[in-house]
C-alpha cells in the first residue's frame, strides 16, 4: 500500500528547520504569483474573482497535504477555464458543483485502482493538440475584456465561433482607453521579468494599472464594476439539497468525465516535470486521489475545479521548495490575503486581467512544440495533433480527446501492420550469428542497452527507465529490433540524450533501422547527436565507445 502514502508523511522523517525556512519563502513567493492568476482564471471561468482564490487555498492545501508529489502546487488553471465557463453558462453553478464532485470521486476511484500508470496511453500529440486548442479558445475569450467591448444585443456566446461572431458584430463599442490600459499591462508582463525576476510581472501589472485607473479616474471597466457582489472573508459551505437531483447528475456525467480526465493528465504531467527538476519520483495514484479530494473540497467551499499548475510548481522549486510544506504555506498566505486585502481586488481593471490571461494562453500554447511536431513527426502523428487541436477550438475538449484517441489507435494499428514482417526460420547457430551480443566484450565505463520492438507512445516510457552507473562515460543503444518509432518515443530519446549530455555521458546508436532513422533525420536529431555517433553494426558501435571512454 506504499502507493497510497502521501509524500508529506515520507519527507517529514528527515525534515529540518533549514528546509522549513526555504519552504516558507517558496510558499510566500508562489502565493504572490498565484494571487493575480487565480483571480484572472476565475473570471475567465465565468465565476466571481474570489472563487479563484478559494480554489487555490483549499485545493492547494489538500493536494500538498495528501498528494504523491513533493512539490506540486495546485489551483485553478487555464486548461479548465473554457470548460468551466461553458458549464456555468449552460447549467449554472449547481451544474458545475455536481460535475466537479462526480469528477472528484472518479479521480479517487482511478487512484485506488491504479489508473495513474494508464494515462501514458494518451499520446503526446493529443495532449499537445488539446492544450494548444485550449490556449486559442482562452485567448479569443479575453478579447472582449481587453478591448472593452460591450455586447449591445445581449449576446451570451458559449462556443468559440459564437464569441468571434459577437466580437465582430460589436467592434464599434471598443473602449480605446481600456485597450491602452491593457497594452500597459501587457508591456509590463513582457518587459518586467527581463529585469526583475523575484517580483512577478502580473502583480506589478495589477498594481500599476489599478493605480492609473483610480488616480486618473479613467472610464475603464474594473472587477468592482463587473462583479458587484464580491465575497470577502473565508469561504462558506456551498452545497445545497438541490444537488441530489439524479437527473442533474446524469446530465453532468460527460462534464464530470472531462474534468476528471483533464485533471488527471494535467496533474501527472506537472508532477513528471517536477520530478525532472528535483530528481525525485512522484506516486501517480496517490496524486490522483489527492486531486479528487481537492476538487470535491474546492467546490464545496465556493471554488472551481483545480489541478496541478506547472508554472507555479516550477516557481516553487526554483525558490527552494522541496516538500509539501511549501504548498501548504502558499495556501495559508492566500488566507491572509482573503481576510485583509480582498476589497482591493475591486480596483483591478478588466483589461489587465485579460492581458494576464493573454500571457497565460501564450505560455500554455506550446506553439514551438506544436510546430516542431508538425515538421518532424510521422504524418499519422501530425494528423492526430491537428485534428485534436481543431476539434478543441471548434467543438470542445470531450469531442477532441475521444476522436483523437480513436484516430491515434487506428493509425497506430495501420502503422504496425505496415512494418510487420513474416520471415521463414533460418537455422543459424549462435556462434555463427554476427549480431550476437553474447560474443562481445563491453569496454570499461561503457553500458549497452538493446531496444526491441516498435517504440510508440505506450512503450516509449521504457526509454526513460534506462539508467547508468556513476563511472559510465558512454551509453550504447542497440536498435536493430526497433522497426518503428513515433513522436513520443523520439521526445523521450531527446530527453535521455539531454540528461546524458548534462552528466557528460556520450551516446552511441547501433543499427538504427530505416523508419526510425527517417524520424531522426526529419527532426534533425541525428545532427543534434552527431552523425559520427551512429554505427551500422554493434562491433563498430563498441569500437567507437571504447575510443570515447579512453578519451
Amino acid at each position: 500500500m506504499n502507493y497510497l502514502k502521501p509524500k508529506l508523511f515520507s519527507v517529514m522523517k528527515t525534515y529540518t528547520l533549514q528546509q522549513f525556512g526555504k519552504d516558507v519563502v517558496a510558499g510566500v513567493i508562489v502565493a504572490i504569483i498565484a494571487l493575480p492568476l487565480s483571480i484572472a482564471l476565475a473570471i475567465a471561468s465565468g465565476v466571481g474573482p474570489e472563487a479563484g482564490i478559494y480554489t487555490a487555498i483549499i485545493a492547494g492545501f489538500l493536494v500538498s497535504f495528501l498528494g504523491g508529489s513533493r512539490v506540486q502546487i495546485a489551483g485553478p488553471t487555464a486548461a479548465f477555464a473554457t470548460i468551466v465557463a461553458g458549464i456555468v453558462m449552460k447549467d449554472g453553478m449547481d451544474g458545475l458543483i455536481i460535475a466537479t464532485i462526480m469528477a472528484g470521486f472518479l479521480l479517487i476511484f482511478m487512484g485506488f485502482f491504479r489508473f495513474g500508470n494508464l494515462l501514458k496511453f494518451i499520446p503526446f500529440t493529443i495532449t499537445t493538440g488539446f492544450t494548444a486548442g485550449i490556449a486559442v479558445t482562452l485567448f479569443i475569450g479575453q478579447i472582449k475584456d481587453f478591448a472593452g467591448i460591450v455586447y449591445e444585443h445581449g449576446e451570451k456566446p458559449i462556443e468559440t465561433a459564437e464569441k468571434v461572431e459577437a466580437i465582430v458584430a460589436n467592434l464599434g463599442t471598443i473602449n480605446w482607453m481600456g485597450v491602452l490600459i491593457g497594452g500597459v499591462a501587457l508591456a509590463i508582463l513582457i518587459i518586467w521579468p527581463k529585469f526583475v525576476k523575484k517580483v512577478p510581472g502580473s502583480l506589478v501589472a495589477v498594481i500599476v494599472t489599478a493605480a492609473l485607473v483610480e488616480c486618473l479616474d479613467l472610464d475603464v471597466n474594473t472587477i468592482g464594476k463587473a462583479f458587484t457582489n464580491i465575497r470577502t472573508g473565508l469561504p462558506g459551505f456551498a452545497l445545497s439539497t438541490s444537488l441530489l437531483d439524479i437527473n442533474l447528475m446524469r446530465e453532468q456525467l460527460p462534464n464530470a468525465a472531462t474534468i476528471a480526465i483533464l485533471a488527471g493528465i494535467e496533474s501527472l504531467l506537472s508532477a513528471v516535470v517536477a520530478d525532472s527538476m528535483i530528481g525525485s519520483k512522484h506516486l501517480p495514484n496517490m496524486e490522483l486521489i489527492a486531486q479528487g479530494v481537492a476538487n470535491i473540497g474546492s467546490v464545496c467551499f465556493g471554488g472551481i475545479p483545480a489541478t496541478g499548475a506547472i508554472a507555479r510548481t516550477a516557481a516553487n522549486i526554483k525558490n527552494g521548495g522541496r516538500t509539501p510544506v511549501s504548498g501548504m504555506v502558499h495556501s495559508l498566505t492566500l488566507v491572509i490575503v482573503v481576510l485583509f486585502l480582498m476589497p482591493l481586488a475591486k480596483l483591478i481593471p478588466m483589461p489587465c486581467i485579460a492581458a494576464i490571461l493573454f500571457q497565460v494562453a501564450y505560455n500554455m500554447s506550446g506553439w514551438k512544440t506544436f510546430v516542431k511536431l508538425c515538421k518532424s513527426s510521422p504524418m499519422s502523428d501530425v494528423l492526430v495533433l491537428v485534428t485534436t487541436f481543431a476539434l478543441t477550438v471548434i467543438f470542445d475538449l470531450v469531442v477532441a480527446i475521444e476522436v483523437g484517441i480513436v484516430l491515434a489507435a487506428i493509425l497506430f494499428m495501420k502503422r504496425m501492420s505496415d512494418v510487420a514482417q513474416v520471415e521463414g526460420w533460418k537455422d543459424v547457430d549462435e556462434e555463427n550469428d554476427p549480431e550476437s551480443i553474447n560474443l562481445r566484450t563491453v569496454p570499461d565505463h561503457v553500458m549497452v542497452y538493446e531496444i526491441s520492438g516498435p517504440m510508440f507512445f505506450a512503450a516509449a516510457g521504457k526509454i526513460l527507465d534506462i539508467s547508468y552507473k556513476e563511472d559510465t562515460k558512454v551509453l550504447v543503444l542497440r536498435m536493430r529490433s526497433v522497426t518503428a518509432l513515433d513522436a513520443t518515443a523520439l521526445r523521450n530519446l531527446e530527453q535521455l540524450y539531454d540528461d546524458c549530455k548534462e552528466k557528460g555521458i556520450k551516446m552511441v546508436f547501433s543499427h538504427v533501422n530505416k523508419q526510425p532513422m527517417k524520424v531522426f533525420q526529419k527532426a534533425k536529431f541525428d545532427q543534434k547527436v552527431g552523425k559520427e555517433f551512429f554505427a551500422p553494426h554493434i562491433d563498430d558501435a563498441l569500437a567507437r565507445a571504447r575510443e570515447l571512454a579512453k578519451s
